[in-house]
């Protein structure tokens, strides 16, 4: 029985020693490198924008003016008030100054495609400056329109792209209550 547990003890010591010395052989391998701050934020970014722009040329022109309640945004309002709230981002960024209630005008933008228009270049203005500053850029401090105070535009953007994330499910619930299925919930192709 002993001779038997030698052997065993023999045979395991054996596979690892062989499975050390093939690892060994192989060289190191190198993990993948994570993506930097500028190119994880991009990412989100760009992600949350392509669904809110999904849904701005998906939802019916006709009803971008509804509200499930009086007391709320219609979903045109949603999407201005979102855009609008990307440039205190952007404009933080670039230096410039806070772009003010007016940038969410549904008077300035009256129809489905001034909408769409106004998110898609907001989102790709945003997606600009994330890839002009790059990581170093990322860690600069600016004016916080909202707070007053100063904050890391690598926080900024994120707090950007959490809110439109925020509004982004309220319009999954205006989709449903005026009985329409969101882009993101349809069956795959």
């Amino acid at each position: 029985m002993n001779r038997t547990r030698e052997l065993a003890a023999f045979a395991l010591a054996l596979f690892f020693a062989t499975g050390i010395c093939s690892a060994q052989q192989a060289g190191p391998k190198t993990a993948a490198r994570a993506p930097g701050l500028s190119a994880e934020l991009l990412q989100q970014w760009n992600e949350i924008g392509r669904k809110l722009i999904a849904m701005a040329d998906d939802f019916p022109e006709d009803k971008y003016d509804y509200r499930p309640t009086p007391s709320v945004r219609t979903f045109a309002e949603q999407l201005l008030h979102t855009t609008g709230d990307t440039y205190l981002f952007t404009n933080a960024a670039l230096g410039e100054k806070d772009p003010g209630p007016e940038a969410e005008s549904r008077e300035r933008f009256k129809t489905k495609a001034e909408v769409v228009a106004y998110l898609k270049k907001a989102f790709a203005d945003g997606a600009a400056v994330i890839k002009s500053k790059g990581d170093k850029g990322m860690r600069e401090s600016v004016k916080n329109f909202e707070g007053g105070g100063q904050i890391e535009l690598l926080g900024l953007g994120y707090s950007r792209v959490e809110h439109s994330a925020e509004h982004y499910g309220q319009l999954v619930l205006y989709y449903r209550m005026a009985g329409l299925v969101p882009p993101e919930s349809r069956p795959r192709k």
